[in-house]
């Protein structure tokens, strides 16, 4: 099916019948099941070509034109349904897609090609002598001569030299992909036991007893979540080819998880994936046939519980453990861009679905790939969080992208006037993406704004006015980030800093916002701003926010008045959010909301910055804690070692969120642990709040 192609009759009913055909043909998930179905079919044709004496035969023997088309095919049966760049015909452009993507060793697809070239043409000849369909080279010295001259050889060696360099290149290729996995006998003897133990009829102290042997720590818990596996109703009605893959794929795991400190807290958060792909048993096989990709699995799913969820809930994130090259390899924003540019070349613009599940894979694929990186050490908190920001930032252009390209196809665009500049959008972000602080899991908190006069409407046929214009652009927005899919939502989105909030308008016109932050906006609102900043959309509206963010932002402010406004909104929120008194007698500490906490620096800051930006404008360049903080000892409006304080109690207080959040804790830790940053920080508000 992957050659098939409609060449004759009904063009739209040969188009429809395709479409049905091409999600049996590519399938939606990793199916490396493909590999045993071309070795059991290259074995049949081995088997043919053997019982015929057929060995001289270049396109059906050992390194011939069909061993080149099955490399091809296997990696377009693998990857064709994620990646419709494989769904097409033409086998040169096929191969240079494996070069691309790095599926094959530098240099091997091209040996690929010019093998294929060599085959094709010795067939021609081999062809064209005997006017007959025939693949075999002759055995008489006549004919041997007349193929090596045509093909341009001074002999028969000759040519038999080139060709056989050319048939062992394709050999070895296809040896790599479609080599016989490693069989029982040959396996180590870790694997050997915990094949026998999966497979005996035991009890779970039995079953506990081996595992403690093989090094598991809390065996009976692991004995126990096993044989709830095994006895399993989606086990029990596996058909026996299915049941196969399970049985092969259980002892590596198990014997895989035996090596970790941690092996029954590790196996244990590996079973939901395995009970959750057993009817897709293509990604067992996936973790089969690629040894270094169930190393990864069990090294991260045992590091972070975070992880171990995401892949259960997203089994084909399995496909990112494949290439540890870019698993631990920390990007920069430009690389994350260039990557979604590649991902979704191949995915029509006009299918929104198609479009919508291509982001939400790759939002998933990239965060998985950020915390590896964390957990390998290779990124520190703050880069990080950087990554995860640039991941946002990147994918909100996309997506504002999309939206805008779906609403000027129906309505056209919108109208502005001769000496108006070209209206767009603009995508603030405030809090977290604002800060440049996002971590797993963090919603988006977003504002939309826009410059069109909304006097005026778009130029399609079915116009429609500026002002509704840009809010149904900011609805299909939302829309594209937010819908439940097959595969989740792309982000959480809160929207809720627009001006007057849910009751206000979805996107307004910048002199309404303007409007609203000089008159009508809360104290709070401000504090807000200090973290705003454009994170997608019109580059010249962004300038226009930022100008007018400064203004806002330097406004003379009665210092009292701030006070009070800053000190009750703290309040509220922590005796709406924080610990409460009982827990603060257990000595707990709630890293974020509690005194002394997160919270409590950022109000400082933004108290700082409203209260001082009138007389230092510097104070509003940053909207990141770290380098306000920096701004304000530079001013003198925090001494040298509070501003050091509260960086690495920021700093302190950050990354252990982090990491609590990679093992899904909440933000609660032991008050001890963090006393003399509580007290750091506890002092500095003193100082500037006084209550």
């Amino acid at each position: 099916m992957i050659k098939a192609r409609v060449v004759a009759g009904d063009k739209e009913a040969g188009a429809d019948l395709m479409a049905i055909l091409r999600p049996f043909t590519y399938r939606k998930y990793i199916d490396f099941s493909a590999i045993q179905s071309l070795r059991d079919m290259k074995a049949l044709i081995n088997r043919e070509v053997k019982r015929t004496g057929a060995e001289r035969d270049i396109k059906k023997g050992a390194g011939g034109i069909r061993e080149v088309e099955f490399v091809a095919q296997a990696f377009q049966l693998i990857r064709g349904g994620k990646d419709p760049g494989f769904q097409q015909t033409e086998l040169k452009s096929v191969l240079r897609l494996l070069d691309d993507e790095r599926l094959l060793p530098e240099g091997k697809a091209e040996a690929l090609w010019q093998a294929y070239l060599f085959l094709r043409n010795t067939e021609h000849v081999l062809q064209g002598m005997g006017d007959q369909q025939t693949q075999s080279l002759p055995a008489g010295e006549e004919d041997q001569a007349v193929v090596a001259a045509v093909m341009g050889f001074p002999g028969w060696e000759a040519f038999l030299a080139e060709l056989d360099r050319h048939r062992q290149a394709v050999r070895d290729v296809f040896a790599e992909v479609a080599s016989e996995p490693v069989q029982e006998r040959e396996e180590p003897e870790a694997i050997r036991e915990a094949r026998a133990s999966w497979q005996a009829e035991a009890d779970a102290d039995h079953l506990a007893e081996e595992l403690a042997d093989m090094g598991y720590e809390a065996a009976r818990e692991a004995a126990e979540a096993l044989l709830a596996l095994r006895e399993s109703r989606a086990v029990a009605a596996m058909a026996a080819s299915i049941r196969d893959r399970l049985d092969t794929f259980m002892p590596r795991l198990i014997a895989s998880c035996a090596r970790r400190d941690n092996a029954a807290q590790t196996l244990i958060r590996i079973l939901p994936l395995v009970q959750g792909v057993v009817r897709r048993s293509a990604y067992l096989v996936l973790l089969i046939e690629n040894p270094s990709a169930l190393d990864q699995l069990v090294h991260l799913c045992g590091e972070s519980v975070w992880i171990a969820e995401q892949i259960s809930r997203y089994p084909a994130l399995l496909d990112e453990l494949l290439d540890a090259r870019t698993l631990y390899t920390p990007t920069d924003r430009e690389s994350i861009a260039q990557d979604l540019r590649q991902h979704v070349l191949h995915v029509p613009s006009d299918d929104l679905e198609m479009q919508m599940e291509a982001l939400r894979y790759f939002r998933r694929a990239h965060t998985l790939r950020i915390a590896a990186c964390e957990v390998e050490g290779a990124l520190s908190l703050m880069n990080a969080s950087d990554n995860l920001t640039w991941l946002a930032e990147v994918i909100l252009e996309h997506v504002l992208d999309l939206a805008w390209d779906w609403m000027v196809q129906r309505h056209g665009h919108p109208g502005h006037g001769e000496e108006d500049p070209e209206p767009g959008m603009l995508v603030l972000g405030y809090g977290k993406l604002g800060g440049i602080e996002l971590g797993h899991g963090s919603d988006l908190d977003l504002v939309f704004v826009h410059n069109a006069d909304p006097n005026l409407s778009s130029d399609g046929e079915r116009s429609i006015d500026n002002a509704t214009f840009f809010v149904r652009l900011g609805q299909r927005m939302v829309h594209i980030l937010t819908t439940q899919t097959v595969s989740g939502a792309l982000y959480e989105v809160d929207m809720r800093l627009r001006p007057n909030g849910n009751a206000g308008m979805l996107v307004s016109s910048l002199p309404s916002f303007e409007k609203y932050q000089r008159q009508e906006a809360w104290t709070w609102e401000h504090q807000a701003l200090v973290r705003a900043r454009p994170v997608a959309g019109n580059g010249e509206l962004g300038k226009a926010f930022l100008n007018l963010r400064r203004e806002v932002l330097c406004e003379r402010r009665d210092p009292g008045e701030l006070r009070d406004d800053v000190l009750a909104m703290r309040e509220k929120m922590r005796t709406h959010l924080g610990s409460g008194d009982k827990a603060a007698r257990a000595g707990e500490f709630q890293l974020k909301q509690d005194a002394g906490g997160i919270v409590d620096i950022e109000f400082m800051v933004q108290f700082a910055v409203l209260a001082r930006a009138r007389e230092f404008p510097e104070l509003t360049r940053w909207t990141d804690n770290m380098r306000i903080l920096d701004s304000l000892e530079e001013k003198d409006i925090l001494a040298p070692d509070e501003a050091r304080g509260l960086r690495e109690a920021y700093i302190a207080y950050r990354s252990a969120t982090h990491r609590l959040q990679l093992q899904r804790q909440p933000g609660v830790v032991q008050g001890e642990a963090f006393a003399p940053h509580r007290q750091a920080v506890t002092a500095v508000w003193q100082r500037l709040l006084g209550d």
